[in-house]
């Protein structure tokens, strides 16, 4: 139980650092990582899709794009393309795992989150990947202007 408590803090950490970005680069507001806890290293090309919930309920494809070298994928959206709404953000584990050779269990993790319910704000959604679990975490901060 202390070991998964010491994984969760050490992604918060990460998440934080990664929050800071590139000097001069404008700040997206969605941002994804991912982490690889079986190597202990940024989970690179895993591809994510982002779907926004429809008045209908059904799901519609929003964005889309792969992890960095750093594990990162930004430049999915922009403020005034990501609106209030509730939003699916998928991850393609089972690719990622078959690329480096494991055998996983799941097919993708996902998570599903309402966004901007009280005014507009960044979100920076993190993953900490195994082969048979993940663990996910956001921050969400008030962007600065």
């Amino acid at each position: 139980m202390a070991s998964q408590h010491l994984l969760l803090l050490c992604l918060a950490g990460l998440v934080l650092v990664s929050e800071a970005g590139p000097v001069g680069e404008p700040k997206c507001p969605l941002m994804v990582k991912v982490l690889d806890a079986v190597r202990g290293s940024p989970a690179t090309d895993v591809a994510v899709e982002v779907f926004k919930k429809a008045a209908d309920e059904t799901w519609e494809p929003f964005a889309s794009g792969r992890t960095s070298e750093f594990g990162e994928l930004h430049g999915l959206t922009t403020t005034d393309k990501f609106v209030e709404g509730i939003y699916k953000v998928v991850l393609h584990t089972k690719s990622y795992w078959k690329a480096v050779g494991i055998s996983p269990f799941h097919e993708y993790a996902e998570v599903v989150f309402t966004a901007n319910d009280s005014g507009q704000r960044h979100y920076t959604i993190a993953a900490l990947l195994s082969p048979y679990s993940y663990s996910t975490t956001a921050l969400v901060s008030t962007p600065k202007e």
